[in-house]
């Protein structure tokens, strides 16, 4: 088992905030992890209910299924949902309902990472135990502090991202993704 948790805890950048003005581009974001995203890697999603976690990670089941209309529904009560894409199978995970992190590995979070990747949604239930090798990206609704100057400083109904990438996920791999997700 190489996916041993992780004591490393996300280090936050206030000038690293990308708005996302519509769902649709939270789900570009997600097709482009989906590009990214390798066997043994996780994307580990953070954020408030309604801040855009699930959106994002149907844009990344869609695009590896490579079907834009598939039906992906949200894992909140299965607690994982699994998908078979050509290379790689992929793993998607709820754990807003997990009371203790050795929970999600109950589920199976270190068997899905040994042979495909995951997406998490909640991954703050973890506590320390995070994966490894990992995209963390905080989503809120609300413009966070600072962020009014990463963008136009418009409210509105979109999205603010800020990724960290840890592990094989290098700096520059994370910001390749992130830029080109920027909406203008």
């Amino acid at each position: 088992m190489g996916n041993r948790p992780s004591m490393q805890q996300p280090r936050p950048d206030p000038r690293a905030w990308t708005r996302f003005d519509t769902p649709e581009a939270l789900e570009a974001l997600g097709a482009r992890i989906a590009g990214e995203l390798r066997a043994g890697e996780a994307l580990c999603l953070y954020g408030a209910l309604g801040a855009g976690k699930t959106t994002l990670a149907r844009g990344l089941v869609r695009a590896l299924l490579g079907a834009p209309d598939a039906e992906v529904p949200s894992p909140t009560f299965t607690l994982v949902q699994t998908y078979e894409a050509e290379g790689l199978t992929l793993s998607h995970f709820d754990l807003y309902r997990l009371k203790r992190p050795e929970e999600a590995f109950e589920l199976g979070l270190d068997e899905a990472l040994d042979v495909g990747a995951a997406v998490i949604e909640w991954s703050e239930r973890l506590e320390g135990a995070l994966p490894p090798n990992r995209l963390d990206l905080r989503l809120t609704a609300e413009p966070p502090p600072g962020a009014e100057h990463a963008g136009d400083g418009h409210a509105g109904d979109g999205r603010w991202g800020q990724a960290r990438g840890m592990g094989h996920w290098t700096a520059e791999r994370t910001e390749a993704v992130m830029a080109g997700a920027i909406t203008e």
